[in-house]
């Protein structure tokens, strides 16, 4: 191709309207006056007008008489030459069909400088292949498609309840099949629960009765229910009130009209202050006022009397045949706690305990059985009965660690009472007359002990007394009175007492390290 025909395709139609105006190139030359085979001529080309102003906008600059595109590059030398065959797959990709052999290069002498070219490239004009003006078409791909790639949908994003209900973002029909699931749910849980509480209910049954059986607890006579259920009854609660203090106590029924027997201590705040109450409680809860028969201060026990009907009596019994470790009973009202029964044995006998002169209301000392049952404050004047039901004493004082001055200890296993065979002579003297009389030796004394003998030493004689008539002086050590050994002061003053006034009783004792008996002759305090 030409230089001139190379810039026919890369002007714009502007550029071609100005070569209309050029003179038409000369004809090309037959094949008469050339001497070679006849070629095709170019085909005319019909380039319309350009009227001036097109012409001025889209021309050639002033000056310029080549293409936009720059100089025309020298035409070079024909050197093409047949290639190897196009690979297997390029020549099915765009290769003639199968069948025709006609290759796709340009034959070697087909070139650009108007040389005759092979006759075989141009036949058939109607050949795309061989057509240059024929269109453009796309044929299916050379290649199998590619199965589509499965597309993993993502998770969505979270819709709120809100949204749920109220957003129209998921269907009525999706809210439906959720209220059901929910239903079902629900349902199954219900009746899970019922299942679960008929199970839990079959534990109970509300017309269950127990089967009777025979009593499983043998109380024989003698038995400590037994005697708690015969004397708690005989056993009273003596309350005593004066102004805004108030106090607890016990008594005993010893008769059935009425008389109580208790201890001193316990009804003298009664008896010494104005506007005083005494009130007797009853096991059954009966409340009937108390009045004071009589009160003996030395041995600490006191006669009161109730206006009841038919109390109950209790049994008075003898603490005359009691032994060391014999089992006894103490019933009161400690701490005020009605009807309380303990259990211990008799711990020793005779023991001389003198008791406050604050809560007897003087010189009280009496000879004593020593009890490990249990005694508080509240069980004073209740009865100490043994294993037949039967009173042997009279609860009147107690030993603790923990008592101090204006403070009350509790048992630590040292309770005393009053023996029986004692408390009966002074009740019946004080129901009788109201007041006791004791006997009297007319002397002062203390203990002592040598460290072979013990004693109680005469500090002074009364005058014109017993002892005094009978030749005891100063100095002397008194060691028996009677058949009882003394070991101490207390020990002859419960020695005395439990004698009669105007008895005779022989005393030894030793006077400067000689033993001497003497016969004294008692008087009445």
């Amino acid at each position: 191709m030409s230089e001139s025909d190379g810039d026919s395709w890369a002007r714009p139609a502007a550029a071609d309207a100005a070569r209309a105006a050029a003179p038409e190139p000369a004809e090309e030359p037959t094949a008469e006056s050339n001497g070679h085979t006849p070629r095709l001529g170019p085909r005319p080309l019909d380039r319309p007008a350009v009227d001036a102003e097109t012409a001025a906008t889209f021309g050639r600059p002033d000056g310029v008489s080549g293409a936009f595109s720059g100089p025309a590059r020298p035409a070079l030398p024909d050197t093409s030459t047949l290639t190897a065959p196009p690979p297997a797959a390029l020549a099915l990709a765009f290769g003639r069909p199968s069948g025709n052999g006609v290759a796709l290069q340009r034959p070697p002498n087909a070139g650009s400088d108007g040389a005759a070219a092979d006759p075989a490239l141009w036949s058939g004009a109607d050949d795309p292949w061989r057509n240059p003006t024929s269109g453009v078409t796309l044929g299916p791909p050379p290649v199998t498609e590619a199965a589509p790639a499965v597309r993993v949908p993502g998770e969505g994003a979270r819709l709120s309840l809100r949204e749920v209900l109220f957003g129209r973002r998921v269907q009525r029909r999706a809210l439906a099949v959720l209220g059901l699931v929910a239903l079902l749910v629900g349902a199954a849980g219900g009746l899970v629960g019922r299942l679960t509480a008929d199970g839990a209910s079959r534990l109970t049954d509300p017309g269950a009765t127990l089967s009777p059986v025979a009593e499983g607890k043998e109380r024989p006579p003698g038995s400590v229910a037994d005697i708690a259920a015969r004397t708690v009854p005989a056993v009273v609660s003596l309350e005593v009130r004066v102004g805004e203090e108030a106090g607890t106590g016990s008594g005993i029924v010893i008769q059935g009209d009425g008389y109580v027997l208790t201890n001193n201590h316990v009804v003298a705040p009664a008896a010494a202050g104005a506007g005083s109450r005494l009130d007797a409680v009853f096991a059954d809860g009966t409340r009937a006022p108390a009045r004071i028969v009589g009160r003996d201060p030395k041995t600490d026990l006191a006669v009161v009397k109730v206006d009841v009907a038919n109390p109950v009596v209790a049994a008075i019994g003898s603490s005359a045949g009691l032994a060391v470790g014999d089992g006894v009973i103490a019933i009161g009202s400690p701490l005020g706690l009605v009807g309380t029964v303990t259990q211990g044995i008799v711990s020793a006998l005779d023991r001389p305990v003198r008791l406050d002169a604050g809560d007897s209301g003087g010189d009280a000392v009496i000879d004593a059985i020593q009890t490990d049952a249990a005694i508080n404050p509240g069980n004073s004047g209740g009865p100490l009965v043994d294993s037949t039901g039967a009173v042997i004493g009279i609860n009147t004082a107690i030993r603790s660690i923990g008592a101090t001055s204006g403070n009350e200890g509790g048992s630590i296993g040292l309770g005393f009472a009053i023996p029986i065979d004692t408390a009966r002579g002074i009740a019946e003297e004080l129901i009788r007359t109201g007041v006791v009389q004791h006997a009297d030796l007319g002397v002062n004394a203390r203990s002592v002990t040598d460290g072979a003998t013990d004693g109680a030493q005469v500090q002074n004689v009364t005058a014109n007394g017993p002892a005094a008539v009978a030749g005891i002086i100063e100095g002397d050590v008194i060691v028996k009175v009677g058949d009882r050994p003394i070991a101490g002061a207390d020990e002859l003053v419960v020695a005395v007492r439990e004698r009669q006034p105007g008895e005779t009783v022989p005393v030894e004792l030793v006077r400067e390290g000689r033993p001497l008996t003497l016969s004294v002759v008692l008087a009445a305090d």
